[in-house]
């Protein structure tokens, strides 16, 4: 695992701004606090901090191959991930092609199945993985990131060269506008509760897409392209049994797959299914396996009490934390600095303190994320079923019924029913979450285009996804967008923050092609009101009975009764004093917050949303809100620098003031000790 940032040179001075990213590198030292490291050619400049979980000895990046002969050392690679099935693809390089390796590490084992089978060697790759190789012989970048996302990678290209990093933070110190905000994405931000990939809401700030890989070379274009296409393939349910036998076996193997690590291994735990199965498959390997879970005083959200009850039924230490809404209210700056990007999900707030708590015992943790959207979770799943007596009408019965929804009062029952049973799939569903509607972000926003549509993210996964049913075509729609766009980006910022290494046993080639031919009745039955039932069926006797068929919950949040109570204050405060005025409409907003408050409505969502965003705009726009962070390099809004200095400089850390060796001559580079990040919230723990 790494923060990784390398600069590719389009006029052959890459080691002239070596200090430049060496500094910029201090950004993500929460990615890698135990190795920290940069070297640099004229073409390049690889900058890394490592945070060691496999291969404790021989790991070190940058990492050449080959080890030895006439071209030793003609490709480096930087890598942040995990590669599972490196122990495998290394055995079948030695036997088929001959490799020689001069370590144990994964990094290298990607370099020689490229050095060997080429681009395509990215497809053999199991695991999560964003990673860049440079070619010295043929002065050329290649990198990629996994199918699904798990891993970042944020591109900036200029006229000096191209710029990649594992978080955009480190990229800002070399973006000519750091102030400048991509409005259109403010308004997708604001319907969809996230920015959508492959943008940021710094407009030169790009991400590589999930399941893209990249070729630059110095002085042309960098140019990206998807070499991974994840198909729903569903089929006539032949054989049931078979079908449910394949998922067990492939999660077990997936989960046992994950536990691999030369560094301390523990799971997250919910009241839910998904994570319960991880727990149960990982105990089988484990039975100490440590495991954590998060909750409130709000007792109505707190899931603590099922999961605590989980892991006794499974024999299994868990340690409990109870955050709070002085809590949020302290972390959140600090959070939205990790996020790089607002992310409107109340969700990742429990799950940073999770990860604080976890990361004190372990340095790998597994979690349940991508069971949804790969066998059908989501209660949303079921509207195409409730939606049929309806959507099934001919054409003319439909548009007739559209129009008595339109003169139906709002808020009377019945007129949502017709309304989204009339209109087509491709215009009602978002994904997962569903904000600001057209109408409200034109009241809201300051600079609003009505040309700017969520049909704009939407619309070419639809037309991926159009020979598939409308179930199968909701979880292809969140695959490629919801994921990737909330799920994965809170799942790696908030545990990174801590120096924790996230695995997602879902996220697994095996697991995906086993879901991937389910049939649509075989994950919502349409006599039930169950989702994920073959994923239910298969882990029956494996997850506590209590927990096979609960209803799903994640990690609920009570920012409802938070924000007409304790948070009420503080809102206010925020918005008068983030300077997101120039953008939105902060008396809509005032609006919105009083009426919920008065319970005249419930606006908590929305409100979260702009209240994140208004965090965001102060971190990273006007400077006015310190997350108390490492200072960005260089001048910026707000006194010294972008943010508030949190961590004392001077020499420190173990692994700092070494040499770098290998093909890249000069010294190493670090400074400065990693900082803590706030007080841990109340601490319950059980044997």
């Amino acid at each position: 695992m790494a923060g990784l940032l390398t600069f590719v040179s389009a006029r052959g001075n890459a080691s002239a701004h070596r200090d430049q990213i060496a500094d910029a590198l201090e950004l993500m030292r929460h990615r890698g606090p135990d190795e920290h490291r940069v070297v640099a050619t004229d073409d390049v400049v690889f900058a890394v901090n490592r945070l060691v979980v496999t291969d404790l000895t021989g790991g070190r990046q940058p990492v050449t191959y080959p080890p030895a002969g006439v071209t030793a050392g003609r490709y480096v690679i930087v890598l942040d991930g995990a590669v599972h099935n490196a122990g495998e693809l290394r055995e079948e390089l030695v036997e088929e092609r001959g490799a020689d390796f001069a370590s144990g590490s994964e990094a290298e084992v990607i370099l020689a199945a490229y050095h060997h089978w080429g681009p395509s060697a990215v497809n053999r790759l199991r695991g999560m993985f964003a990673f860049v190789i440079w070619d010295s012989s043929a002065r050329r970048a290649f990198g990629a990131r996994d199918p699904y996302g798990i891993k970042p990678l944020y591109q900036l290209a200029t006229a000096d060269g191209v710029y990649l990093a594992s978080e955009k933070k480190a990229l800002l110190p070399f973006v000519a506008d750091r102030t400048a905000v991509d409005t259109a994405n403010l308004q997708h931000y604001l319907t969809m509760q996230y920015v959508p990939e492959p943008a940021t809401m710094h407009p030169d700030v790009r991400r590589l897409g999930a399941g893209e890989s990249f070729v630059y070379t110095p002085g042309g274009p960098l140019a990206n392209r998807r070499y991974s296409q994840l198909d729903f393939r569903p089929a006539a349910a032949a054989d049931e049994d078979a079908l449910i036998q394949r998922i067990t076996v492939a999660l077990r193997d997936s989960v046992h797959t994950h536990l691999r690590a030369d560094a301390p291994v523990g799971a997250f735990l919910s009241s839910g299914i998904d994570s319960t199965a991880i727990v149960a498959l990982a105990a089988e390997v484990d039975p100490n396996l440590r495991t954590y879970t998060v909750g409130y005083e709000v007792e109505q959200y707190s899931e603590i009490a099922v999961a605590e009850q989980s892991a006794r039924t499974l024999g299994v230490p868990i340690t409990s934390t109870v955050v709070s809404a002085a809590d949020f209210m302290q972390a959140l700056p600090r959070i939205v600095w990790h996020l790089d990007d607002p992310v409107a999900d109340p969700a990742l707030v429990p799950l940073y303190f999770l990860a604080q708590r976890a990361s004190r015992d372990v340095t790998v943790v597994l979690g349940g994320d991508g069971a949804d959207e790969l066998f059908g979770g989501y209660p949303i799943y079921r509207e195409p079923l409730s939606l049929s007596t309806v959507s099934h009408l001919p054409d003319s019965m439909r548009r007739g019924l559209r129009a008595v929804s339109r003169v139906i009062p709002q808020g009377m029952k019945g007129k949502s029913f017709l309304e989204r049973g009339t209109t087509p799939i491709e215009e009602r569903y978002y994904g997962n979450a569903r904000i600001f509607t057209d109408e409200e972000k034109a009241a809201l926003l300051r600079h609003y285009a009505a040309d700017i549509r969520h049909t704009d993210v939407t619309a070419p996964v639809f037309k991926e996804a159009s020979a598939l049913d409308d179930v199968t075509t909701m979880q292809y729609i969140d695959l490629y967008t919801w994921l990737r766009g909330d799920i994965l980006v809170k799942a790696d910022r908030m545990t990174m923050a801590h120096s924790l290494q996230l695995r997602t046993p879902f996220l697994d080639r095996a697991v995906f092609e086993a879901a991937s031919v389910l049939p649509t009745e075989l994950k919502v039955p349409p006599r039930s009101q169950e989702t994920k039932a073959a994923l239910r069926r298969a882990l029956a006797g494996i997850v506590p009975e209590a927990i096979v068929h609960r209803k799903k919950l994640g990690f609920p949040v009570p920012i409802r009764p938070w924000l007409r109570g304790e948070m009420y204050d503080w809102a206010h405060g925020l918005l008068d004093t983030s300077g997101a005025g120039e953008l939105l409409d902060l008396d809509v907003v005032r609006g919105l917050l009083r009426a919920h408050r008065k319970k005249e409505a419930d606006h908590s969502r929305k409100l979260w949303t702009v209240l994140v965003f208004c965090v965001w705009h102060a971190v990273f726009v006007t400077g006015t809100l310190k997350p108390g962070v490492p200072s960005a390099p260089g001048p910026g809004p707000g006194a010294g620098g972008w943010f508030d200095g949190g961590l004392s400089s001077g020499s420190g850390g173990s692994n700092g003031g070494f040499n770098a060796s290998g093909a890249f001559p000069g010294p190493g580079y670090f400074t400065g000790e990693a900082g803590q990040a706030g007080q841990y919230p109340e601490e319950i723990h059980l044997p």
